[in-house]
């Protein structure tokens, strides 16, 4: 499962990446580098319907691919770990065991001024 993890995020990277490169390619209303692909001219590597119709369609194939290869790493990380997932499990079996009570004297933490109980004040005012 690790290894289909990482290829999917492997694909995610190269399609936004590959995303990128369209969009900036891509033809805007001004002069940019969609025109040194000869945008509208019928002889054209993309042909007579001109860069921008093959773009926008890789583009979408891209962003498509993208966006399928998220869907798919958030439901392999939201899938239910392992039984050998390591220190939390671990963690969930461990018996919980109540702290010891503090000794009734000074010596439980040194320089503490311990409060005398409440049997021996009322027995001292007396």
């Amino acid at each position: 499962m690790h290894f289909f993890a990482n290829l999917v995020l492997i694909v995610q990277l190269l399609s936004a990446l590959a995303i990128i490169g369209l969009v900036l390619v891509q033809h805007g209303k001004g002069a940019d580098m969609g025109a040194s692909f000869g945008s509208g001219a019928s002889g054209s590597l993309f042909g007579a319907t001109g860069s921008a119709n093959f773009l926008s369609r890789s583009t979408a194939v891209a962003a498509t691919l993208f966006f399928a290869c998220t869907l798919g790493l958030a439901f392999i990380a939201n899938g239910k770990p392992s039984a050998a997932s390591g220190a939390d499990t671990a963690l969930d079996r461990a018996p919980v065991t109540a702290p010891a009570p503090a000794a009734s004297g000074a010596a439980a933490i040194p320089g503490a001024v311990v409060a005398p109980a409440p049997a021996a004040a009322s027995a001292a005012s007396n």
